[in-house]
């Protein structure tokens, strides 16, 4: 069970088709660390340079005193055997307006609908938990999937900030998106 520093739990508080959502751990850090310095990965994410283990070890350091007030950061890992296969967050809370960015990195099985689940999970403790009215991304324009699975959730377009990230040697548009608390309850509740 690669990835996984516990057991599978039986029914998992979030969760979401093939994942579920758990607090990252310690163990994480390295896998992370391997992730974001993937140039698949980090191109999506405007990384400038690789992340050395110690520079990630010390933003977990820091993560653990936000969690649970200014971030809730998961780890999102397989259902089937509790691998851990990426990253996701809420941040950037804004309790008076009741709203919140997310972010998500897939380190790993990408293009099998488990980014999407994750995002499901992570919409559904945002709007049914912390009683969010908003949740907002930024992605790069060019991320056709990200897109496509953000508009399967029920993001829409808010925007576009035109050349607003220099990756790669290049500006790209950024197009932000956001999803409603009204669009999330009409969603098909699943079992």
């Amino acid at each position: 069970m690669e990835g996984s520093t516990e057991a599978v739990p039986q029914r998992p508080m979030l969760a979401s088709g093939g994942v579920f959502l758990r607090p990252a751990e310690r163990a994480d850090v390295p896998r992370f660390a391997r992730w974001l310095s993937d140039a698949e990965t980090a191109r999506w994410l405007a990384a400038r340079s690789p992340l050395s283990l110690a520079m990630e070890e010390r933003w977990f350091e820091r993560l653990l005193e936000r969690q649970g007030t200014e971030v809730w950061h998961y780890a999102i890992c397989r259902r089937d055997d509790g691998a851990s296969i990426g990253t996701i967050a809420l941040g950037d809370l804004d309790q008076a307006n009741g709203s919140a960015q997310v972010g998500i990195a897939l380190g790993e099985a990408r293009g099998q609908g488990y980014g999407t689940d994750a995002m499901r999970a992570i919409l559904d403790f945002g709007f049914g938990e912390l009683r969010l009215e908003r949740v907002w991304l930024d992605v790069v324009a060019e991320n056709a999937p990200a897109i496509r699975s953000y508009e399967k959730v029920g993001f829409v377009l808010e925007g576009t900030l035109r050349r607003a990230m220099y990756t790669g040697g290049v500006f790209h548009d950024v197009r932000r998106m956001a999803i409603l608390h009204p669009d999330w309850e009409a969603w098909p509740r699943r079992g």
